[in-house]
């Protein structure tokens, strides 16, 4: 299952039409992959290996920092690249969040003074 999420993932990044949303499928299939892999591999641990709860423990938290880690990484990349000025791919160009920012620089500047 996990390889399959990773397959899935990288034929997303190749076929998506710009940076942004090759993140968003690079990151959910690695995420979703890392995190199948890693939880098979702390169930075979438990049942084969070692019986007892110290194998699962250790693949439960390597799971978590994963589950926190790659979503994490993958918003600093896609905010440094907004804020680099990469435009996104879109016939309709919407950007919610440069309005947002525009605001918040203005009470900050009204605030300054």
């Amino acid at each position: 299952v996990g390889a399959l999420f990773l397959f899935l993932g990288a034929l997303g990044i190749f076929r998506m039409p710009d940076l942004y949303t090759r993140i968003q499928a690079g990151t959910k299939a690695s995420t979703l992959g890392a995190m199948s892999l890693i939880l098979g591999v702390g169930l075979l641990g438990f049942v084969t290996f070692t019986p007892g709860y110290p194998w699962l423990i250790k693949t439960l938290v390597i799971v978590i920092f994963v589950a926190i880690a790659n979503p994490l990484s993958s918003h600093a990349l896609a905010r440094g690249a907004y804020k680099d000025k990469l435009i996104p791919f879109s016939k309709e160009h919407i950007d919610a969040y440069e309005e947002a920012d525009n605001n918040k620089e203005k009470e900050q500047k009204e605030d300054a003074k």
